[in-house]
This record gives structure tokens, C-alpha cells and sequence, in this order.
């Protein structure tokens, strides 16, 4: 089995606020994140897919194609957006990383061919990620 790794960028805003909470509440579980005004980050994607390399090109899967697949199913529709209000998806749903990673699995796991998901790795900050292998 060979793994390959795709790198991605896109920025994003979002605000965790639970509306059942009050707004104490809100700020003593989600500190600074609960902002009525938002707050963004810069995010790294790594997606790793697995699989047997074609014998006649020797990839698990093109680079170019996985690029393009995660620029059309993941970056165009979070980059420069804000969770809460711009992604249909994500209505109704407190948009934490956690939550984020497992929508992007859902996005781009109907596209692949010849290979599967393995891993999403996505880096909120300098101090945090999370990893999701679809379990």
C-alpha cells in the first residue's frame, strides 16, 4: 500500500457559539472563539489517499487531478468564507475543526477513483490540529 499526501491552503472565519448557552457560558467553554464578531484562521489541509500504483503511470493517483479535485470540493467553497453564515453544510452545526474535518471527508470521498481516503489532516493553528480517518 502506498499513501500519497496532497497539501492545501484556504483562510476561513467562523465563531463557536452555541445558542442554547448563555453568553457566559459560550465564553467560559470557547474563550476568545465565541467573538460576536468572528475570527479567522489560516488553514492547512493535508489529505492522504492510499492505494496500488497504476502499472502504467506508477500513481496511486494523479497529483494534478487530487489538486484540482481539492480546489473544486474544498477550497472553493471555504476559502475566504465564513463557516457560520457562507457554507450551506455547515447551518446549524457549530463549526469547530473537528466538525470541519469530517465535512471535507464527506466532500471528497465520492470523487476518488482507483484509490481511498486514508487521512485529513487539518491545522487550525500553529498549536492545534486534527486528524480524521473516517471512523
Amino acid at each position: 500500500m502506498v499513501y500519497l499526501t496532497r497539501r492545501e491552503h484556504f483562510n476561513g472565519a467562523h465563531r463557536l457559539y452555541n445558542p442554547a448557552w448563555t453568553t457566559e457560558q459560550n465564553v467560559q467553554v470557547f474563550g476568545k472563539c465565541a467573538n460576536a464578531h468572528w475570527h479567522g484562521h489560516n488553514f492547512e489541509l493535508f489529505v492522504t489517499v492510499k492505494g496500488t500504483p497504476n502499472p502504467d503511470t506508477g500513481f496511486v493517483i494523479n497529483a494534478h487531478d487530487l489538486s484540482r479535485l481539492l480546489k473544486r470540493e474544498v477550497v472553493d467553497k471555504l476559502d475566504h468564507k465564513n463557516f457560520n453564515l457562507d457554507v450551506p453544510e455547515l447551518q446549524g452545526v457549530l463549526p469547530s475543526i473537528e466538525n470541519i474535518v469530517m465535512l471535507i471527508w464527506r466532500w471528497i470521498t465520492p470523487h476518488l477513483n482507483g484509490c481511498q481516503l486514508h487521512c485529513i489532516k487539518l491545522i487550525e493553528t500553529e498549536n492545534i490540529y486534527v486528524e480524521y480517518y473516517g471512523e
